[in-house]
């Protein structure tokens, strides 16, 4: 008799178990085609997203490129009055010679990284950057 009891106790649990499963269950074939085109929805939204980003960032570069270009030629238009209209003089303390020119050729001059040390100079003095910079040693012995 326990063995029965067990038996049945142990099938009215299953039978009780998969009824509580299927009704909390929300895996119902409507459910889950909704859900896809959720995501299909949202797939195709950030594909858009990002063709909208892309051509903000080309229009950008494209302004930036013409403004580049406009605030050259208008440096070079400068650059002709002043040789043209000043004295020599004049157009030289206006103007930066040209091998200081901004716009003298595309070719960028390579700029020397920061030291963080002191470099020695040639008086024997040290560096700005020096731990003694401006300090007095004297003995105090």
């Amino acid at each position: 008799m326990m063995w029965l009891t067990g038996i049945v106790c142990l099938a009215i649990g299953v039978a009780g178990g998969l009824l509580l499963a299927r009704r909390l269950d929300n895996t119902s074939p409507g459910r889950v085609e909704e859900l896809e085109n959720r995501i299909q929805e949202l797939q195709r939204f950030h594909a858009d997203y990002r063709e909208h980003v892309s051509e903000h960032f080309n229009t950008t570069a494209e302004l930036v490129q013409q403004m580049t270009d406009s605030y050259r030629d208008v440096y070079q238009h400068l650059a002709r009055g002043a040789q043209d209209l000043c004295s020599e003089d004049v157009a030289n303390r206006l103007l930066p010679s040209a091998d200081n020119a901004l716009f003298a050729s595309n070719e960028h001059e390579a700029l020397e990284q920061p030291k963080d040390y002191a470099p020695k100079r040639s008086n024997g003095n040290s560096g700005a950057l020096s731990e003694n910079f401006g300090l007095d040693r004297r003995d105090t012995d």
